[in-house]
């Protein structure tokens, strides 16, 4: 009994010794992943248990160490070397080794200062997909840009004007503050406003030319002769545009559903995206006020994660007048078919497989990955419990047309537009839809979804909805402010 005692005692006494690093001792690296996008990079590294890190980031030059304790250098971390893309917008390198026998550091070699964020997210599976333990390292850019102003660069230079952005923009701001509330102010103002016109810049001093009685003679007065100016330019002139933005679901860690053939979600939506966005960008609308340009706005623009609520945030952010959040359809058998509108709910979904679809949607972020420890859980809730009665009356005025629209060019799921809670539709000033373009679960229409011809087809008729909707239901003029 004694001597089973002091084993005890042993293996106690072994246990605080070795401590949470040797305990963890034998963890696998199972695979590394690398997202690079300008809104921010971020770096996966999955395990079979949960990894313990400390990292440290150095200003200059900058860099991000991280080490990882109770884990050896295996062939599946090395491979992170390789995946850093020479586009990469902060990763220019990736160094890793054996620091000690129990540590592998990992150091990131960065481009520009970074605000990192490094957190561990639990196993999860929805759907097809499933991950075990990941640790995630997220490079966000120290100084942001600002999306209205980005923009309104890109319309500058899709016009050949010269990117005057931070002129154009106040312009922008000003035209809106000042057009009245409930018409569609899409012209600019005349160049007599106070608002756009700059004042003339002061004369400048002259400067005499030296001569052998300069000391004697006072210089000619710049009243009596004034030096030539050349006028100054004139800001480019930004009219009022109505802003759809456009969200293709998913992306990143998260791939959505993926078909029978192994089409991602993700994918897809974000081509169709694509081909919409350069639809809209050509698009000027003849209205009884006049002429209204439609621009379009990417939540994102390549294969990267973002949670939902910085969807919601990203179309504030631009004031946008239309979300349009894009997405595959997915069942558990494959005969399930057609085209699907979503708009709110303030309260009980329309239908079972509204609610079953919200909630599949809403799951997003556990799969993409958010980090929870800085996100402001009120600020979050209060975002995803706003909604109007406005805002879904809007949102069933556009959702008609698109169905309207889409019903030309494919099959419809349902005749009529469904409603639940979607998160990502909870913008309250801002009419959302959330489109179904077809179940990518249906081998037909997984073909039909990497058609180009079919993608088209489809984009087409997502503008002649966004199109019949602004024809009759002028956007109204903003109290655009930054």
């Amino acid at each position: 009994m004694n001597m089973h005692r002091r084993l005890l005692l042993q293996t106690g006494s072994l246990v605080l010794l070795l401590g949470r690093a040797q305990l963890a001792r034998g963890a696998t690296i199972l695979a590394v992943r690398v997202w690079p996008a300008n809104d921010y990079t971020r770096v996966t590294i999955e395990s079979d248990t949960a990894l313990i890190t400390k990292h440290t980031f150095v200003a200059q030059p900058p860099r991000l160490a991280v080490d990882i304790e109770g884990i050896e250098l295996n062939a599946a971390l090395r491979e992170l070397v390789g995946k850093v893309r020479s586009d990469d917008p902060f990763i220019t390198g990736v160094r890793v080794g054996q620091f000690t026998p129990t540590t592998v550091r990992l150091v990131l070699d960065l481009r520009q200062p970074v605000k990192p964020q490094v957190f561990n997210l639990e196993p999860v599976q929805s759907g097809q997909a499933v991950f075990q333990h990941r640790l995630v390292l997220d490079l966000f850019p120290v100084l942001v840009t600002d999306p209205l102003e980005a923009l309104i660069a890109e319309k500058l230079r899709d016009e050949n004007k010269p990117p005057a952005v931070k002129d154009a923009l106040g312009e922008f701001m000003n035209q809106q503050s000042n057009a009245p509330v409930q018409t569609t102010a899409n012209t600019a103002p005349p160049k007599t406003s106070p608002a756009t016109t700059p004042s003339p810049p002061p004369a400048p001093s002259q400067t005499p030319e030296k001569s052998a009685n300069s000391s004697t003679n006072p210089p000619p007065s710049p009243v009596n002769k004034p030096a030539p100016t050349k006028p100054s330019p004139e800001p480019p002139s930004i009219e009022r545009f109505a802003v759809v933005a456009l969200d293709p679901g998913h992306g990143g860690e998260d791939p959505g559903a993926i078909g029978p053939k192994g089409t991602r979600e993700k994918d897809v939506v974000l081509q169709i995206a694509n081909r919409l966005r350069e639809r809209i960008n050509k698009t000027v609308l003849k209205t009884k006020k006049g002429d209204l340009p439609l621009r379009a706005f990417m939540t994102r623009d390549a294969d990267f994660f973002l949670p939902l609520h910085v969807r919601v945030q990203k179309a504030q952010q631009v004031q946008a007048d239309l979300f349009i959040s894009l997405h595959a359809d997915a069942f558990f058998t494959p005969k399930a078919s057609g085209a699907s509108v979503f708009a709110l709910s303030q309260g009980a979904a329309s239908s079972a497989a509204a609610k079953w679809m919200a909630n599949k949607e809403n799951g997003a972020d556990a799969v993409g990955g958010l980090n929870l420890k800085v996100q402001d859980q009120h600020v979050q809730r209060a975002l995803l419990d706003m909604s109007t009665t406005a805002q879904i009356n809007d949102s069933l005025k556009l959702g008609n047309e698109m169905l309207g629209q889409i019903r030309r060019v494919g099959k419809l799921h349902k005749p009529q537009v469904e409603q639940a809670g979607f998160a990502v539709l909870k913008a309250p000033d801002i009419p959302s839809l959330l489109v179904e373009t077809a179940f990518i679960s249906n081998p037909q229409e997984e073909m039909l979804l990497l058609s180009e011809d079919y993608q088209n087809k489809l984009a087409d008729a997502l503008l002649n909805g966004i199109e019949n909707y602004f024809l009759r239901n002028p956007p109204m003029a903003r109290n655009r402010s930054m």
